[in-house]
């Protein structure tokens, strides 16, 4: 005996009970019975709104994945609400698929215009509405994805390069290299981690070193400064960047008098009795862009060579600073004499230990 096999439709993007959430938009009640009832008997969450004002309103609070708009209401008619939330990079994202029982060419033109994604036509075909609608959740699901892996891809950018190179390399360049003339370049090392690490477990150190770098990541970016790079245990910052700013020297001045009293606060936190040895020096640079599958920003010239040398040669606790840090420094802050340095290519570098502000 043959038995008959039903014959299966195909559905394209068939919406999954519970998949979506629509908004309806219609001064007639009626009308949003006819479009919510079989949406709601598909599993899509749905509200109502009964004119354009209302609509606005709850978009705001809780964005839909679709709105159904009817043109023809009164106080704010369909295209205006269009207008105002493909206006919105809030909600310019969500389809609009707008239901009108025009049919004239010129309306679909306006829908067009006001940035409408699709038509529905009354009176309403169920099946009709259901497809499309599908379609739209999928389009905006399929979006979502992408804009989330864009804001991840941004994230993991932001952590290696300063937000304004990040903005110039999405508009486009390709070979990011600038010279300088006034910068005030910071080189902080951790002093005595070294040894702390040879008697401490790898977890232990890296959440230690995590929570001090992260500390100094928050001063940098209170301080309006640009974090340039860690190198081990020594960390590197930069006044006068990407963002000009003529109070460079003095900003790196205070960030390196913050940095050194959290590094008191976390030693009582951790018990530990690390101190920080930094430099500072003020002049020009070449800053770029290097690498291909791993970028890194940096900074070259001898105000950066000068900042390590006055670093690796000064003393904990300390902050030694350059003459051309001091002269925008001296009438501001408190100086030890200065005195010289032996350092390769310059007989006698001068320094300066920097100390208190002078208003305090």
């Amino acid at each position: 005996m043959q038995r008959n096999t039903p014959h299966l439709k195909p559905t394209i993007n068939q919406p999954t009970p519970g998949w979506g959430s629509v908004l309806v938009v219609d001064d007639e009640p009626q009308n949003r019975t006819l479009l919510r009832d079989p949406l709601e008997a598909f599993g899509y969450r749905v509200e109502e709104a009964e004119n354009g004002i209302q609509a606005l309103q709850k978009i705001a609070a809780h964005p839909p994945d679709v709105i159904l708009l009817d043109l023809m209401m009164p106080k704010m008619d369909g295209f205006e609400v269009c207008r105002q939330l493909k206006g919105d990079t809030k909600t310019a994202h969500i389809p609009i698929l707008m239901v009108t029982a025009l049919s004239e060419r010129g309306d679909r033109l306006l829908g067009i215009h006001a940035g409408a994604n699709d038509f529905l036509n009354k009176p309403i075909d169920i099946q009709d509405v259901t497809l499309r609608v599908g379609n739209a959740i999928y389009a905006k699901r399929l979006y979502d994805r992408l804009r989330a892996e864009q804001e991840k891809s941004d994230r993991l950018l932001l952590n290696m390069l300063p937000t304004p190179i990040v903005d110039r390399m999405k508009k486009g360049e390709t070979n990011i290299a600038d010279s300088l003339p006034d910068v005030t370049v910071m080189v902080a090392d951790l002093v005595g981690f070294t040894t702390l690490s040879a008697h401490v477990g790898p977890e232990q150190i890296v959440e230690i070193l995590n929570e001090i770098f992260s500390a100094f990541d928050v001063l940098v970016e209170n301080h309006g400064l640009e974090k340039i790079k860690t190198i081990g245990d020594a960390y590197m910052v930069a006044g006068g960047i990407s963002l000009p700013r003529p109070d460079h020297a003095e900003a790196c001045a205070e960030l390196a008098q913050d940095m050194q009293e959290e590094i008191v606060r976390l030693n009582q936190l951790y018990d530990t009795s690390i101190q920080l040895r930094i430099g500072i020096c003020t002049g020009p640079v070449v800053a770029g862009v290097i690498g291909r599958g791993r970028l890194a920003y940096d900074l070259w010239g001898e105000t950066v060579n000068l900042a390590c040398r006055l670093e690796s040669k000064g003393e904990a606790g300390k902050i030694q600073i350059a003459e051309s840090t001091y002269e925008r420094l001296k009438d501001k802050y408190q100086f030890t004499p200065k005195h010289s340095l032996i350092v390769k290519g310059h007989d006698h570098l001068c320094a300066h230990w920097l100390g208190k502000r002078m208003d305090l």
